[in-house]
C-alpha cells in the first residue's frame, strides 16, 4: 500500500529539521520497519518548507499503530519546535490522495 501526505517545517528550521533526520534515531527506524513500513521518503519545498512524505506500507493499521509508541512519541516532541503540530506534538499532516501510478 503507498500513502502520502503533507507537513511543514517553519521558516529557519529548516537545516535543523535536515540534521534530525540524517540519521534518524535507530531505535525509531527499528519501530517503523517493525511496524510494516517497507520505504519511506519524505521531500521538501526549499522555497516553501513544504514536506511531502511517501511511504509504501504492509497495512494502514500497523501504520497508524506506530503513533502509540513510546519512541514516536519522544520523536514527536523533539521535533515539535522545528515544525507545526497538533495537540501531543504530533506534527500536522495533511494526506494526500493518489491519482497516478505506474510501476514496472
Amino acid at each position: 500500500m503507498r500513502i502520502a501526505f503533507r507537513m511543514k517545517v517553519n521558516a529557519g528550521h529548516e537545516a535543523e529539521y535536515f540534521r534530525r533526520h540524517n540519521p534518524i534515531w535507530s531505535e525509531l527506524e527499528a519501530t517503523l520497519l517493525a511496524h510494516g513500513v517497507i520505504s519511506y521518503s519524505i521531500f521538501v519545498d526549499r522555497a516553501t518548507g513544504d514536506l511531502f512524505a511517501y511511504a509504501e506500507i504492509d497495512d494502514l493499521a500497523r501504520w497508524q499503530a506506530i503513533a502509540d509508541t513510546p519512541v514516536c512519541q519522544k520523536w514527536w516532541d523533539f521535533m515539535a519546535p522545528l515544525m507545526p503540530t497538533d495537540e501531543g506534538n504530533r506534527p500536522v499532516a495533511i494526506d494526500l490522495d493518489e491519482v497516478f501510478h505506474i510501476e514496472k
